[in-house]
């Protein structure tokens, strides 16, 4: 091990001791997590520099892929991008999300909020999660709003129902707005919490990143490889990845 690989074990370490004391003595313990928290399971993030919005698509950016405008003018397009860059194909669950699903077990996570649509947290055997912007894993007629498996997103083309609407993946897209029902049960949780884990995610991302204003328990834990806005009210900020971190704390 060289001196830095050497010295970024001991930060995690010590990041991972803090936080399983804030985990044991926590009555309500709620985790808040984005994109980095499946990037260990193989699954690109969106804003790195290898992220899914570097990318381009033809002529087009993803950001303009992932939008209802676009899916209801060309939904053919859309399945496209969607089948290539947005399905977790064969990712699976990392130490994270195994970690975060044996705490629940244990009474120890309340519950998972998520910005993730890959339904990782559920494959690792969570049971509370709030989807904000929703899954793959799911698919509603736009049309007459039949709710659909993931099987049926991916026939044909375009999927289609049988009152000859379009079928649309159970996902947030653009110009959507957010699920009001799991949003209400998101911000109960995150203001019933004296614990709250957030992880993964850059915090730029509106409105999901504003539910941590509802926040107003006892320590507030930021796990990310790069700064956010919310740092400086953190009482501990871990500079680690998510599943390297997770997977030293004990259930």
């Amino acid at each position: 091990m060289s001196r830095s690989e050497e010295s970024r074990a001991i930060e995690t370490d010590e990041y991972a001791e803090e936080l399983q004391k804030m985990i044991d003595a926590s009555r309500k313990t709620v985790f808040f997590g984005g994109a980095g928290v499946s990037t260990e399971s193989g699954i690109p993030d969106f804003r790195s520099a290898d992220g899914l919005y570097s990318e381009k698509y033809g002529n087009l950016r993803p950001e303009e892929i992932i939008s209802r405008s676009y899916f209801n003018r060309d939904p053919a397009g859309f399945y496209r991008f969607f089948r290539e860059k947005m399905l977790p194909g064969d990712a699976r669950p990392n130490e994270a999300h195994k970690k975060l699903a044996q705490l629940e077990a244990a009474g120890k996570l309340s519950c998972v909020i998520t910005q993730n649509i890959d339904g990782l947290h559920q494959a690792a055997g969570s049971r509370r999660v709030y989807e904000l912007h929703g899954t793959v894993h799911r698919g509603w007629c736009t049309r007459c709003g039949k709710r659909y498996g993931s099987e049926y997103l991916n026939m044909g083309e375009v999927p289609t129902c049988a009152c000859g609407g379009v079928i649309s993946p159970a996902v947030v897209l653009y110009e959507d707005p957010l699920d009001s029902d799991v949003c209400s049960k998101a911000i109960a949780e995150i203001s019933a919490a004296d614990l709250l884990i957030v992880a993964g995610t850059s915090l730029t991302v509106y409105p999901a990143a504003g539910f941590l204003r509802y926040f107003g328990g006892s320590e507030l834990v930021l796990i990310n490889r790069a700064e956010t806005q919310y740092d400086r009210i953190a009482g501990a900020v871990c500079r680690c990845n998510v599943g390297e971190l997770m997977a030293k704390i004990k259930a």
